[in-house]
């Protein structure tokens, strides 16, 4: 008789408006699901949201499709996500970037402590700035985009008090155009690096600074080949390692729905981009080495918002 075949475990993903081609949040995270595939076998599928109409539809669309967990990626889809999870308790749901207070059992939350590798790049631009003044473009205004805005505020003002940041929310994640004319704006006031938390959004400023011949931090994935001879690091969010690690624990039988788990630089969540020596010098990142392990052992408090900012600065 032949040994019963392992099951095949079917995942599925929702993309937020940005598109899974957003070279960011949307992109890292299908490159978890396509880990998966290779690693643990799972077969994966996605289905884009072109706007916020979309997402229940999308993971109604999904649930039809009996995949054994559905994933809702950015905080904008929580709400919807956990609706879907009431509606359907039988189905395992997880979200990225929403902490969910008292969820039920079939869902979990997949947190980031952005904060931290924003500090870290941060501190590379207080360093690195030659007229004491760079720049801040958010997405949306909400607590994971402030967690990107206060982290990076706090490693300028850690490295260099004399430095003004400009910031400026775009209001979307899927607007080049807005992205481009603000990181102008920004450039054309003197700024000489501007970093980026806005998801396809940001793809605008990294053309900006193209265009300027001006430093630029890229987001969530390590963004330098946009722009090699700009992007000089970037805040890397590691949404493919939480995508896989929640997909390794559903195939192994471990799946714990019913709450959250939160990603920072102890557990390899975060971190800068790899390729940060190629424009960073090496004394900074001598520096920034030593700030991770005290970030890690709890030596240096990175705020997460503005009240905890305006504690420290």
């Amino acid at each position: 008789m032949l040994p019963a075949m392992a099951k095949t475990y079917k995942v599925a993903m929702v993309t937020d408006v940005g598109g899974i081609n957003d070279q960011s949040f949307n992109q890292s995270a299908w490159d978890g699901m396509e880990k998966s595939k290779e690693e643990l076998g799972a077969e994966i599928v996605y289905l884009e949201s072109n706007q916020e109409a979309d997402y229940a539809p999308n993971l109604e669309t999904l649930y039809d499709q009996e995949n054994d967990l559905i994933w809702g990626i950015g905080f904008m889809m929580g709400d919807k996500v956990r609706e879907a999870a009431e509606i359907n308790p039988e189905q395992k749901y997880a979200c990225i970037d929403m902490f969910y207070q008292d969820p039920p059992e079939n869902v979990l939350g997949v947190n980031f402590k952005e904060q931290e590798c924003s500090f870290l790049v941060g501190y590379i631009a207080g360093k690195m700035t030659r007229v004491n003044k760079v720049g801040f473009v958010g997405g949306m205004d909400f607590d994971v985009i402030h967690r990107f805005h206060y982290g990076f505020m706090a490693g300028v003002m850690t490295a260099n008090p004399d430095c003004e940041v400009l910031v400026q929310y775009a209001g979307a994640f899927d607007d080049v155009t807005k992205g481009k004319s603000i990181a102008n704006q920004m450039y054309q006031k003197g700024a000489d690096i501007v970093f980026h938390a806005a998801g396809f959004t940001g793809t605008g400023v990294i053309e900006a600074a193209k265009e300027n011949g001006k430093y630029v931090i890229g987001v969530d994935m390590d963004q330098n080949f946009l722009a090699p001879e700009n992007v000089i690091t970037s805040a890397v969010k590691r949404v493919d390692n939480g995508i896989f690690n929640v997909v390794k624990d559903l195939v192994e039988g471990n799946f714990k729905g019913g709450g959250n788990v939160v990603y920072g630089l102890a557990e390899g969540g975060v971190d800068i981009a790899a390729t940060s020596s190629k424009h960073v010098p090496g004394d900074i990142l001598d520096e920034v080495n030593v700030l991770k392990k005290d970030i890690i052992d709890g030596k240096v408090r990175v705020p997460a918002n503005k009240a905890q900012y305006e504690e420290l600065f």
